[in-house]
């Protein structure tokens, strides 16, 4: 005989609990996370991968790093399922712990598309200014892009390279054919890159296309100078320039058969303004390709997870950044396809399609005037 489904309705006590052990949960995820960043900061993880099972004193050996400090990283990693220990009864100093070959791919092969290590160090930068976006919320003034640092610059960096030097060009781009056939044309085609950052969607498409040129703009000097040392690295720096400029300089309109825009727009205090000087970048027969995220068509407080990270990166991060201004648009992380619709429509924008490219974070857009 089957057994009834349970109807209980939870007590407000249940709720409480449930709530507190969330909470929990939360608090000891964040840690793990934190954890992770000390692992790539020091070169942990590089190290176990290199040279498999090793006590905390060959750890910190071979890290130049402390072994009091190697071993409780070493158990505590061990007790959240990161790493595994050959003997937990040996004595403390004796264990050996090892990173599992499965793991690999998420924390220590840059290539991976799997790879999230550096979401450790994204997530220590959304909250390194973390007394000024305090303030913000007080005064509804921004809190500039530069003031996050190092660690959120070259985190979220980090995270989009394995897919910009892959995906991008071997399965995004090459879906839209028009687009694909004029990049492999014998004569050069013309891209611009808007708000370009670390330069890994520069490169990508360079390396993808050997015929065009490049031309990556950010308006963060740190950023740039990181573009240029990737670009030269990687051996497009001949068809690859990166330059700290306002796009929106009219000796540029009109001299790109493509002009892109990855996970910015929705940063911008002005995305109009953006999009509108995107629309005069493109030549006559110019194509807009903007990627940013793959969102609901609504609120609803059954988002799912994915959304509910990115309310976490506009509560931040990205609002902040974008209310950097008088006039911001006050996007957030959070930007539909209506909103993104509207912005088009108001720079002018003839033509606003969502391209059928299936991916779970991002959502791709292509306009023309």
């Amino acid at each position: 005989m089957a057994e009834a489904a349970d109807t209980t309705t939870p007590t407000p006590t249940d709720r409480t609990e449930a709530l507190a052990g969330e909470l929990f949960a939360g608090a000891n995820a964040a840690l793990t996370l934190f954890s992770v960043y000390l692992g790539t900061r020091l070169g942990l993880y590089d190290a176990l991968a290199a040279a498999g099972a090793q006590t905390p004193g060959e750890l910190a050996d071979r890290t130049g790093t402390d072994e009091r400090y190697v071993r409780e990283w070493l158990e505590h990693q061990t007790v959240s399922k990161i790493l595994t220990v050959d003997d937990e009864r040996a004595a403390a100093g004796e264990r050996r712990y090892s990173l599992p070959e499965a793991h690999e791919p998420v924390l220590v092969d840059r290539d991976s598309l799997y790879y999230l290590a550096p979401l450790a160090r994204a997530g220590a930068g959304l909250v390194g200014p973390l007394d000024d976006i305090v303030d913000a919320y007080r005064t509804g003034e921004g809190v500039p892009f530069a003031d996050y640092g190092a660690n959120l610059h070259e985190g979220q960096a980090a995270m989009n390279r394995p897919a910009f030097l892959h995906l991008l060009g071997e399965a995004w781009l090459p879906s839209i054919s028009d687009v694909h056939e004029r990049l492999s044309a014998e004569s050069p085609a013309r891209v611009a890159d808007i708000g370009c950052g670390h330069g890994w969607s520069s490169i990508g498409v360079a390396r993808a296309y050997p015929n065009v040129r490049v031309d990556g703009y950010d308006l963060d000097e740190a950023s740039i100078e990181a573009a240029k040392k990737n670009a030269e690295a990687y051996g497009v720096a001949d068809r690859v320039s990166f330059e700290v400029r306002d796009a929106s300089d009219p000796a540029l309109e009109g001299k790109y058969d493509l002009v892109t825009a990855f996970e910015c727009v929705h940063d911008m205090a002005d995305p109009v303004g953006a999009l509108t000087t995107m629309r005069r970048l493109a030549n006559g027969e110019g194509t807009v390709v903007v990627m940013d995220e793959r969102v609901g068509d609504e609120f609803t407080a059954d988002a799912g997870e994915i959304e509910q990270f990115l309310y976490g990166c506009s509560v931040f991060h990205c609002l902040p950044v974008g209310r950097v201004g008088e006039h911001s648009a006050a996007t957030g992380t959070v930007m539909r396809t209506e909103t993104l619709r509207g912005y088009a429509e108001e720079a002018g924008f003839g033509t606003f399609e969502v391209l059928p490219i299936e991916n779970e974070f991002w959502r791709f857009y292509r306009m023309e005037a």
